[in-house]
């Protein structure tokens, strides 16, 4: 805690947590409360110290209570994990019950003047198809007076009733993902200037009524590049954030969709102004709905389109699977790709990233390094979505599965996935398979460092994966080819089963 002399004020009290989700409802895994430990599960100084330096919220954090000596800053729960199916309820119920509690007993030492919350939007449990909207909710009910911002994914999907809940919003404007750190930067700068300057807000959200595919849903090119444009462009007195919002179609709720939110001064005239920015950024988004729907190579036709483009020239050529993307909630367990690879001849070095299942993991590490087992791939699940292919492999390494981001995205943030496999088809040695006990993105340089795996000297390169591959990927691939494969996250979403979602598909 910092130091005041006796005659000093007391420092503002800021309270952080972070419960950060995207949840699936076509993945059968359910997400437990060890997935939230292994990933991220932490409190207190030592988390907000292992955070400093990372490209991430709590990054933000820590910067912000190592340079603002009129703020003492306290790390309540903050817990994470890799996105997937729908919480299991009990694990919710003691992330939430974590977050109340130390709030409950924090303020009886001393009063809080914000609240800052890392949240994704778009959660959900067994029972809970909006969690995020729960948790603000109890935060309020606990905190009636005191102001509370929070940052999102942009692919969140906003219950409207939050805009009454909250004081400050922002969300990533980035994807694939790689601000974070900013995004948290913007809300703690709008909290510090609602208790230091009095300034009041009010956010507004707008629900424009679209189920948007985020398959070209990129920030740099794109009908999701010229919106954020168009929003940076109003952010004018008394606007102090605009935040647009794809949604995450694959969450199947009801408030499933794309939104738009504003946090703004309240001044004379603001009401206005919000309004019409608002009227006028749904229109934008209409009118650039049917621009989100494109079209695919089928996955037999992206190979070839790859061999052909690995032989005319040096580098790796990627081929990713979006709809059985990690980084979407995708099982690691999809087939097709794999199956398509494998009936293909070709002499070059290859990776497949990856396959998620522990029992098989298990088997590879009582097999042994050097040694040969027979092991069945993928298809545990959904067989629909390909069923399971035997192989006969050779076991070149174990590892703990634990490494350090590279970035761009996350960039310093350390990954615990638990024992992983690198292993090689006795048949087609020249094809080799990562195997791993969890869900596992292969969005990052470290990921292959992990493995032992040159990524200069692989020729093709075949992974579960979708835009935050590009992060880093982009730079060191030849080409990276998308295919159309079936999976939880699909590309045509009619294909999957929605219960909840209701608002139309452009």
């Amino acid at each position: 805690m910092k130091q005041f002399g006796h005659l000093e004020k007391r420092p503002k009290r800021l309270a952080v947590a972070r419960f950060w989700y995207e949840g699936n409802a076509f993945t059968p895994i359910r997400c437990t409360l060890e997935d939230f430990q292994r990933q991220e599960w932490g409190e207190g100084a030592s988390m907000l110290a292992a955070a400093r330096g990372t490209a991430s919220e709590l990054g933000a954090v820590e910067h912000f209570s190592r340079t603002r000596e009129d703020w003492e800053v306290v790390l309540l729960r903050c817990a994470a994990a890799q996105p997937g199916g729908p919480i299991e309820d009990k694990a919710y119920q003691a992330i939430r019950r974590d977050i109340i509690s130390a709030l409950h007993a924090g303020s009886m030492a001393a009063p809080w003047d914000a609240v800052y919350l890392s949240l994704h939007g778009a959660a959900i449990t067994d029972g809970c198809s909006t969690p995020d909207l729960d948790l603000v909710r109890a935060v309020r009910v606990l905190l009636p007076d005191t102001p509370i911002g929070a940052s999102f994914d942009l692919h969140g999907n906003l219950s409207a009733e939050l805009a009454d809940l909250l004081d400050a919003v922002s969300a990533y404007r980035t994807y694939p993902h790689v601000d974070q750190y900013e995004t948290a930067e913007r809300v703690l700068a709008m909290l510090d200037a609602k208790v230091t300057r009095g300034i009041k807000t009010q956010v507004a959200l707008c629900k424009p009524g679209l189920l948007l595919s985020s398959f070209n849903m990129r920030t740099e090119s794109g009908p999701m590049c010229d919106l954020q444009k168009l929003a940076l462009d109003a952010i004018q007195f008394p606007i102090l954030d605009i935040s647009i919002f794809g949604g995450f179609p694959y969450s199947d709720t009801q408030d499933a969709g794309a939104s738009i939110v504003v946090t703004a001064e309240e001044s004379g005239g603001h009401r206005r102004q919000v309004e019409e920015t608002l009227s006028s950024l749904s229109d934008a988004m209409h009118q650039r709905a049917p621009e989100f729907s494109i079209k695919l190579p089928a996955v037999e036709e992206g190979l070839t389109q790859a061999l052909a483009s690995m032989r005319s020239g040096p580098g790796t050529v990627a081929v990713t699977d979006p709809g059985d993307n990690p980084a979407s909630g995708g099982s690691g367990d999809t087939t097709m790709l794999f199956r398509a690879l494998i009936d293909v001849a070709f002499e070059e070095q290859c990776i497949f990233a990856s396959f998620a299942d522990p029992d098989a993991m298990a088997l590879a590490i009582q097999t042994g390094v050097g040694n040969t087992v027979s092991l069945k791939l993928g298809g545990r699940f959904n067989p629909e979505f390909g069923a399971p292919v035997q192989v006969d492999v050779r076991i070149e390494r174990l590892t703990s599965g634990e490494f350090t981001n590279v970035g761009p995205k996350e960039a310093g943030v350390r990954m615990h996935f638990g024992p992983t496999a690198l292993l090689a088809m006795v048949d087609r040695p020249n094809i080799r398979i990562i195997l791993t006990s969890f869900v596992v993105p292969a969005n990052d340089p470290g990921f292959f460092e992990l493995h032992g795996i040159r990524l200069d000297e692989v020729r093709l390169l075949c992974v579960k994966a979708k835009k935050h591959f590009r992060a880093a990927f982009e730079s060191r691939c030849r080409e990276i080819i998308d295919v159309d494969a079936p999976g939880p996250a699909a590309l045509d979403l009619s294909l999957l089963p929605f219960r909840r979602a209701t608002r139309p598909v452009p």
